[in-house]
């Protein structure tokens, strides 16, 4: 196994990667809307929150030797489902033409209160 740290992602605001690289795929943590240079929330809307999680995912992507059109799995965790539409425009715009398999799930509470997270799995062959 590899460890994959991204410089261009926000840092780890607990005791996990960025991503782990194992056989041919990469497992990428969930990535909440945190600005990499402030390390803070960015507002508090769905749109912009949503935007900045998939360059998150991006940026740890990148790290690996990645691009989202070698992502196989997507969970999408949201603070609530009425979110969805929005959120799932900006995600089929930063995947097209790709479409991973993908669970979108409505959860309690996200960490620091996020509208948003989203965890991919990738493959590297």
């Amino acid at each position: 196994m590899k460890t994959i740290i991204a410089p261009a992602a926000p840092a780890a605001i607990g005791p996990y990667s960025h991503a782990i690289h194992a056989g041919p795929f990469v497992f990428c943590s969930g990535q909440i809307p945190l600005d990499p240079q402030t390390g803070k929330l960015v507002a508090d809307d769905i749109e912009a929150q949503t935007r900045q999680v998939l360059a998150n995912v991006a940026a740890v992507l990148a790290a690996a030797g990645l691009s989202t059109g070698q992502v196989v799995k997507s969970t999408v965790f949201l603070k609530d489902l009425a979110d969805f539409p929005k959120m799932n425009a900006l995600y089929e715009a930063a995947f097209a033409p790709h479409k991973p398999a993908r669970s979108t799930v409505q959860v309690a509470k996200l960490p620091l209160d996020s509208r948003v997270e989203i965890e991919v799995t990738a493959f590297k062959g």
